[in-house]
């Protein structure tokens, strides 16, 4: 049985989620209280860096998300694949994996990162360069994403499980122009996606800890439909 040592608020702990959802693979997941010293010491005695998420498949530990996805794909082939078949689509999906995770998650946990610091603490430049840091992503995105469905053509892939995490905390940190037309409808495709669903629903009772939870819209705050649509 596979195990994904995690927490339903974290953005990178979606990403795995999401995965593991669109592969259809059974799995248990177990919830990381890294504010807890004992819990702390005992999950950085499988990986030493005790970040999550980290999945755990019988003696193997995998850290890292793009890693795990990989290893889904290689290890569990009879499920969806979530990297295309040639070397040159695989490149694509992993350049926008990378530009989701590096120019889109990272200035968003920056920004967080200040609002979990008490008020005399935080630094407002650092907070103004990575809201400006957003919106240049937003604008990469904007120009080079194409009009395919998902990020790399036609099929769901690791890019996209990349996205839908750093853009639904993005958003809320900074929302993208209203001008941004391709952005916000790539961003309500991802919403509606079944798997992405499935993690909002089972981070809503922990919305109220996140620190721009008054930012949040509604619509994700509202029980979610089963068929994997959010309220409009």
């Amino acid at each position: 049985m596979l195990v994904l040592h995690q927490h339903p608020l974290s953005s990178y702990c979606w990403k795995a989620l999401i995965a593991l959802y669109e592969k259809g693979l059974p799995f248990e997941a177990q919830r990381v209280d890294l504010g807890n010293p004992d819990a702390r010491a005992a999950f950085a005695r499988l990986w030493p860096s005790a970040k999550i998420p980290l999945l755990q498949d019988g003696d193997r530990v995998v850290p890292e998300t793009s890693i795990m996805i990989e290893y889904l794909d290689l290890h569990f082939p009879e499920s969806p694949r979530l990297l295309p078949e040639t070397a040159e689509a695989r490149l694509q999906v992993r350049l926008w994996d990378r530009l989701f995770d590096q120019y889109v998650m990272t200035p968003m946990q920056r920004f967080i990162a200040q609002r979990l610091r008490p008020d005399a603490t935080r630094d407002p430049l650092a907070s103004e360069a990575a809201l400006d840091d957003l919106l240049r992503a937003y604008e990469l995105i904007e120009s080079r994403l194409g009009g395919d469905t998902w990020a790399v053509g036609e099929t769901f892939t690791l890019a996209d499980c990349a996205a839908a995490p750093a853009l639904f905390y993005a958003f809320i940190v900074q929302p993208p122009p209203a001008t941004h037309r391709v952005l916000h409808e790539y961003f309500e495709r991802l919403m509606a996606r079944a798997s992405m669903q499935r993690v909002l629903r089972e981070a809503q009772p922990w919305f109220h800890y996140f620190p721009l939870n008054d930012r949040i819209p509604a619509r994700f705050l509202d029980p979610l439909n089963e068929g994997g649509t959010a309220p409009a």
